[in-house]
């Protein structure tokens, strides 16, 4: 007796394995194919699909993710009736072999963003003194970059009020790939904190050389991808961080968060003065909490005014360069109800004015080439 055994079928095998490049891993952000995830597909005769695929590491956070996307793309092949997929994990080998695929040949202690041919615009966000916004400044900016169509990441450099994972709304954890860390993500844009790597609400006590680590870390190690932007939100001040930001990536260019009063104008443009040293450029002074808007359209300026101004014209005389104001943002309850909900107000409140200056902001941002501090001009000495 002969029993029918359903046969391959190369067409739909050449199908699948197409539909499966489309499927991009979600924390790599790069073809699961090209990665060299998909490790056999077969489709028979009667259009019954198994497809193998492996994750990165055991515990890799984004299992079901994955499981979806891969469904979903295989289900679509016209002619497949049936998805059958198994989920193994990469070997040692597999995982040196994804690394180099990832990174090259680059040394693993290596900051892309120092390196002559990087073409990210790295911005880090400072101010004078805490409480004046500068984390929502960040986040917002972030997410606005991103819907404007930009990979973007947040490296939250605060190492000691970290407060970026909770106003992204980011609660996975990073995982690591051979010496690769990847970041968690949320709202498309990258983000990578201490906060991550501490249980609850751990305080973090480390002196200058520790912090200079973990920042190095965090741009050495993580894996970021081809970003457009990197935003880097800066404790207050000008210590430990701002001077290493200064030394490992040497083009960064600051923004500079104030609110109108006068003391944090003064401050603020103690924090920009750290240019005159560091030998770094700013891009611009933002204005935050500019003022809050009644409900009879009047507005009530309960920090006062001009201060964003006058720091920008009080920074542009000390630096000789042009500095301008690049935007006031509102007070507004939703901006503070976004920080604590992970849900941005770019995001929820798209035409509030608020997001509104946000969005501004990061227009400005985003048609800006990246600086040529710290970079190869590719010049040479001529002979005569």
């Amino acid at each position: 007796m002969v029993t029918n055994v359903a046969q391959p079928d190369s067409a739909l095998n050449e199908a699948v394995n197409a539909a499966l490049a489309g499927v991009q891993d979600p924390e790599i952000r790069k073809p699961i194919t090209e990665l060299g995830m998909v490790e056999s597909v077969a489709v028979d005769s009667s259009g019954a699909a198994s497809v193998k695929v492996l994750l990165t590491v055991s515990g890799c956070p984004m299992r079901e993710k994955l499981t979806t996307d891969v469904t979903a793309a295989v289900s679509a092949v016209p002619g497949v009736v049936s998805v059958k997929l198994e989920l193994g994990v990469m070997s040692d080998a597999q995982r040196t072999e994804l690394r180099t695929k990832l990174r090259g040949d680059n040394p693993v202690n290596e900051i892309p963003f120092a390196q002559p041919g990087s073409r990210t615009r790295v911005y880090a966000v400072a101010s004078g003194k805490g409480g004046v916004g500068k984390s929502s400044v960040t986040v917002n900016l972030a997410v606005a970059l991103a819907q404007r169509g930009l990979n973007v990441g947040v490296l939250d450099a605060d190492i000691y009020g970290f407060s970026v994972p909770r106003m992204l709304g980011v609660t996975g954890k990073p995982t690591q790939v051979e010496k690769m860390i990847m970041p968690p993500q949320a709202h498309d844009v990258k983000v990578i904190s201490i906060g991550m790597f501490t249980p609850g609400n751990t305080a973090v006590v480390w002196r200058g050389p520790m912090l200079h680590r973990a920042l190095q870390q965090f741009l050495a190690d993580v894996f970021w991808g081809d970003l457009d932007v990197l935003l880097m939100d800066l404790p207050p001040g000008t210590g430990d961080i701002a001077i290493s930001l200064a030394q490992l990536v040497p083009s960064a260019e600051l923004l500079v968060v104030t609110t109108p009063q006068l003391a944090a104008r003064e401050v603020a443009e103690r924090a920009g003065s750290i240019v005159l040293q560091t030998h770094q450029q700013i891009i611009g002074v933002i204005e935050n909490m500019s003022w809050l808007e009644l409900p009879d359209g009047s507005r009530m300026e309960l920090f006062g005014s001009g201060g964003g101004q006058a720091v920008a014209d009080s920074l542009a005389e000390s630096t000789g360069t042009k500095i301008g104001l690049l935007g006031q943002v509102p007070i507004e309850v939703a901006v503070r109800e976004g920080g604590d909900t992970g849900s941005p107000v770019v995001v929820t409140h798209p035409d509030s004015a608020a997001a509104i200056a946000f969005g501004t902001i990061a227009d400005t941002l985003a048609q800006r080439q990246r600086s040529l501090v710290g970079r190869s001009l590719g010049l040479a000495p001529s002979s005569r």
